[in-house]
């Protein structure tokens, strides 16, 4: 069981990085095992199809990457401040990403919404559930703070969207010029999309 278990958890972790590194499409299966260092017919003992490993990888991640939102979003801390923290330490991974492969590798999720979300449909539907969540955790820091009178925005949902969309349009940019530095207007842009009534302290301090 343990030989198993680990054979299914090199194919996701190759499988991970390869479509980080250069996308889902343009990846066989023979490629993934050879990297992942397993016998072909072990990828097919896990999985029905490419697809289903697609999928398969996109909840592995989304489970590590909850993990640190619902950490960061339900600290202590003041509810602005941990929107700040979320984007510092979106802004660090990119920049650690970075520094270990040359290059920005992006959002795995944002990327595979452009790559396959008109060719998959279970991707898609997956990908949307996610950033669903995603804007729902955001949501809840912003009524916060609402509550508190530091934004001026009603729409709290209409916002989060807002606030997540700009996440992701920024490391895409980051991405294409391969420049973490483009993630530095996430904190200015989101005051002004909130209408934080002042400025805020950073983060760190």
């Amino acid at each position: 069981m343990g030989r198993t278990s680990d054979a299914r958890e090199k194919i996701l972790s190759a499988a991970q990085s390869l479509i980080e590194l250069r996308g889902y499409s343009d990846l066989g299966v023979a490629e993934i095992c050879k990297t992942a260092g397993v016998p072909k017919g072990s990828f097919y003992y896990f999985f029905d199809s490419k697809e289903t490993l697609a999928l398969a990888v996109i909840d592995e991640q989304w489970a590590t990457q909850q993990r640190d939102w619902t950490r960061i979003l339900n600290s202590d801390a003041e509810p602005l401040q941990r929107l700040r923290q979320l984007f510092e330490d979106t802004e660090a991974g990119q920049r650690a990403g970075q520094q270990s492969c040359g290059t920005v590798s992006g959002c795995m999720f944002g990327n595979l919404t452009l790559e396959m979300s008109n060719q998959a449909e279970a991707v898609r539907k997956r990908l949307q559930e996610i950033f669903d969540a995603q804007v729902e955790m955001v949501d809840s820091a912003i009524t916060e703070a609402l509550e508190r009178g530091e934004v001026t925005v009603t729409d709290t949902r209409a916002a989060a969207r807002s606030v997540v969309a700009q996440l992701e349009g920024q490391v895409l940019f980051a991405k294409l010029y391969n420049n973490t530095s483009q993630l530095s207007a996430l904190w200015t842009n989101c005051l002004a999309l909130l209408g934080a009534r002042t400025p805020q302290a950073p983060a760190n301090t």
